[in-house]
Formats: C-alpha cells, structure tokens, sequence
C-alpha cells in the first residue's frame, strides 16, 4: 500500500485546484493574463467580490508564486500585480476554461429556448 502524502501532494489535480481553485482565483487570473492590473482595477473586473476576499485570494496567490505584487513608494501608494513566469503558464489552461465555459452559457441558451419553446 502506498504511504499518504500530504493532501496537495497526493493528487496532482487536487494539488492544481488548491492553487487556482475556488470562485475568484481563475477569473482574477484570467483578467491578469491581458497585464498588469491595479487593485482597484481588478475590483471593477470582479464584480461581487468583496475587498477583503480580493485581499484574500491575491495573497493566496502571490505566497503560491502565480503573482507578483509591486509596490511603489508613492503618495498614495501604488500596488500593482501581474502574473509571474509561473503563473504565466496557467495561460492555456485558463483560456481552455473559456473555450469550455463559451460553449456551456451556448448549451444552457439553447436548453432554455427549447424549454421555453
């Protein structure tokens, strides 16, 4: 019997889905993928996240090395992220989630007409 590893070890999908799981972190990525973003710039972009989950999810983020965060030392400070070399080749799987997700909101239209027809 093989021994147990720590839960983000054991499963390679399981270990991928604790990085950019959840209901922000791939649609937070997904912007960052078009460049660099400021904070509130990507508060505007995530409609319905609080300030504090978006705290929350680019902290979770950066300490997993898929962004980096930039502070200038400004009056007012200027805090920008982008995506880190590493985090730059989640840029497939993220725009294959697109692909798939055009076409789901497409079979969900359709299903809707043909109920409603």
């Amino acid at each position: 019997m093989a021994s147990q590893q720590p839960y983000n070890l054991s499963c390679s999908v399981r270990a991928a889905l604790s990085v950019i799981g959840g209901k922000w972190k791939g649609v937070i990525l997904f912007h960052l993928l078009s460049g660099t973003k400021r904070f509130n710039e990507l508060h505007r972009m995530v409609p319905g996240v609080t300030q504090r989950m978006l705290t929350l999810q680019l902290r979770e983020l950066e300490a997993d090395n898929i962004l980096h965060r930039e502070v200038y030392a400004e009056v007012p400070p200027r805090v920008e992220y982008s995506l880190t070399e590493f985090g730059r080749t989640l840029e497939p799987i993220l725009m294959d989630l697109k692909h798939w997700g055009d076409g789901y909101k497409e079979l969900l239209v359709n299903m809707r007409e043909e109920q409603s027809a």
